[in-house]
């Protein structure tokens, strides 16, 4: 399902947009770097979706540009018929940050989606968007490059949230087979929670904060959803759920729109506490990102804050566009990756079928898995909240305060190394910096889970039922 919030300039303490969130998915999750890469030319990628998906289809095959761009990004390895490894966003080089939504389809473009369905998938979409593009205007005119050239294989509806230093666009596609899909200008004074993602009301032709296909509200007339003469067309109720917006995007829009209007604004805090508070982060949620947007004096200096959990539970540590590296213990485990319960970190079968061979480099998977221990840290902290969860919240709070204050001077001292030209010392510094605080966390972690494991088990509070204890959350 997924959720993402956007804050505009004018609302926040330091003059920054951001964009936050995280993806829902029952599957592992782990940070990537990607390099800037060169395609030879007629290089192809497999995209859509297979029979399995809830609404089937068939992968094809489409054109790679030649150069993609370096980024930071989430990768994971399941949703239905979705082939892995799969995106809901993440952090290029030219301050173009992506977020992954759902957003449902009317019933009616659920049913009349072609059992053949075929071109780009949401992930396929988000991932091409945060390689190629240099502006949000650009992403939103690549997904409707995509669409009109390739269609689009969907799930039952689906939003991406695209965004740079100046503005960001709430991109809706639907299910039905008809390239339907409609965009909004989001700028400085807007905030937006997506979960679902939404469009209310828009004007009959495109405008400067409105794109849309020109068979757009003709398809609504053919479809007898809507007429003419029954005034501005309102995507949400034509061709959605007809819900506005949900409780918890309510919630949450409104108490950060209060937030904005304290006399000192919204603060990266407040941001970061979002996508933390539990009343709409727990278990499903996979990881945590929050970007400032803005462009620095060199590129490597991006940030992308990065937490390997819902953040309920974990850190958010800050992670740069000019790292050289991301850790073992942070990148692709075994655990919970769809098809490894199949395969071995053994070689003697591979003649047979090359597929009973891990996905997972030996060596990574020796490593702990940062994802895994949160995880443990999380549900210790869930089955004893009175006891557990405020301890851990306030642990971690105080470690984000500690990184909070250190980054300035972190950021200073790599645009020192980068005007001087040197790329490779700043590189280092970086990479430096970042491994180790998500290490440190990492290290913290295990510490916690000791001392509460420990302490439940006296205490006789593990929960060995069959009913997991649940946070009371909005959605």
């Amino acid at each position: 399902m997924s959720y993402g919030i956007y804050i505009g300039r004018n609302l926040t303490a330091d003059g920054k947009p951001y964009l936050a969130g995280y993806g829902d998915e029952p599957s592992s999750h782990w940070l990537e770097l990607a390099p800037r890469a060169e395609h030879p030319e007629g290089t192809m990628i497999t995209v859509g979706v297979t029979q399995d998906a809830d609404l089937p289809g068939e992968l094809t095959e489409i054109p790679q540009v030649r150069e993609t761009a370096r980024l930071l990004r989430v990768n994971y390895t399941y949703y239905l018929g979705v082939p892995a490894p799969l995106t809901n966003g993440g952090l290029n080089e030219h301050g173009v940050a992506v977020r992954d939504i759902w957003a449902p389809s009317h019933p009616l473009l659920k049913d009349m989606t072609p059992q053949n369905q075929s071109g780009p998938n949401y992930s396929d979409l988000a991932r091409m968007v945060v390689e190629r593009a240099r502006t949000a205007r650009e992403g939103v005119e690549l997904i409707a490059q995509m669409i009109d050239e390739y269609g689009k294989s969907s799930y039952g509806g689906n939003t991406h949230m695209i965004a740079d230093p100046d503005e960001c666009w709430v991109v809706k596609g639907f299910a039905g087979g008809r390239k339907l899909w409609v965009a909004e200008r989001l700028g400085p004074d807007d905030i937006r929670a997506s979960r679902p993602g939404y469009v209310f009301e828009i004007p009959r032709e495109p405008n400067e904060d409105y794109l849309f296909p020109p068979y757009f509200h003709d398809t609504a007339v053919e479809l007898g959803l809507w007429k003419p003469e029954d005034g501005p067309l309102r995507v949400n109720k034509v061709f959605g759920d007809g819900k506005g917006r949900w409780d918890g995007v309510a919630w949450i829009e409104d108490e950060m729109r209060a937030r904005a209007e304290r006399p000192g604004k919204i603060t990266l805090e407040d941001v970061f506490w979002s996508i933390q508070t539990a009343r709409l982060t727990g278990d499903t949620a996979g990881y945590g990102q929050v970007v400032p947007l803005e462009h620095p004096r060199h590129d490597a200096l991006r940030v992308m804050w990065h937490a390997p959990i819902g953040p309920v539970a974990a850190p958010l540590v800050p992670c740069f566009i000019g790292m050289t590296d991301v850790p073992p213990e942070y990148r692709q485990h075994r655990y919970l990756n769809r098809g490894e319960s199949a395969r071995f970190l053994d070689r003697r079968y591979e003649e047979e079928d090359v597929d009973t061979v891990s996905h997972v480099p030996q060596g990574v998977e020796v490593t702990r898995s940062a994802f895994y221990v949160f995880k443990r840290l999380m549900h210790l902290a869930f089955q004893c909240p009175e006891l557990a969860l405020g301890e851990v919240w306030d642990h971690w709070r105080t470690v984000e305060a500690g990184l909070i204050a250190d980054l300035p001077d972190v950021l200073r001292s790599a645009e020192l190394l980068l005007d001087a030209g040197e790329e490779r010392l700043a590189g280092r510094l970086l990479t430096d910096y970042s491994q180790t605080r998500l290490l440190d966390t990492l290290n913290q972690c295990e510490a916690l889970v000791a001392s509460l494991e420990a302490r439940l088990r006296v205490a006789g509070r593990l929960n060995m039922s069959d009913k997991p204890v649940k946070l009371d959350q909005t959605w």
